[in-house]
């Protein structure tokens, strides 16, 4: 496979490498599709119906009322599904244009193209987790300043099935970072 005969050893190893980064880039961009895919429809299809029980009067019995949590209650959790929704569809057309890269072509500014859309794409699903997380602590402890109660403790596989979506999505976040760092990584080999 080698042919260090020749001279061409470094040649062959640059190809295989690339190769190799090519073909990491591809997996990560798959992965990034789908953990953003199964976060978007985790908390998208998330809703819990309970009947609670609410005293009206302590002299009376209370009230059994049902009670719904869905996911479009909250502009957090919304913001949430069509974030990871947008990075889905991103992931995927950027695998799309990543494979279609490597056949030749202007890479310079496709490449260019793809790295500031990864970077957008971690600002997005950052700000949607944040956004997120901040609502699911206050649905997991409540808030006693201004007596917002807990509901976790209501609607307990509501916040697991979104707590499941958030930590998809976290690590969504994660692959994109980790390809920023090879785009970062290609830029430094290119020009040291």
């Amino acid at each position: 496979m080698m042919d260090t005969q020749n001279g061409n050893h470094g040649e062959v190893m640059k190809e295989v490498g690339k190769r190799k980064v090519s073909m990491s880039e591809v997996g990560l961009r798959f992965l990034a599709f789908s953990l953003t895919l199964v976060a978007a429809v985790l908390v998208g299809v998330d809703k819990q119906t309970k009947i609670v029980a609410i005293p009206v009067v302590s002299t009376l019995p209370p009230l059994n009322v049902p009670l719904t949590a869905k996911f479009h209650y909250f502009s957090a959790f919304v913001y949430f599904v069509v974030v990871n929704a947008i990075a889905c569809a991103y992931a995927i057309i950027s695998l799309v244009l990543t494979l279609a890269s490597n056949k030749g072509g202007n890479k310079g500014c496709l490449a260019l193209m793809i790295t500031t859309l990864d970077l957008v794409m971690l600002a997005l699903l950052s700000s949607a987790s944040g956004a997120t997380g901040g609502i699911g602590l206050i649905g997991i402890r409540g808030n006693s300043h201004v007596q917002w109660k807990k509901v976790c403790n209501v609607f307990d596989k509501f916040c697991h099935q979104l707590l499941a979506g958030f930590v998809l999505s976290v690590l969504g976040s994660a692959i994109f970072l980790l390809l920023l760092v090879i785009s970062a990584r290609k830029l430094q080999k290119k020009h040291y």
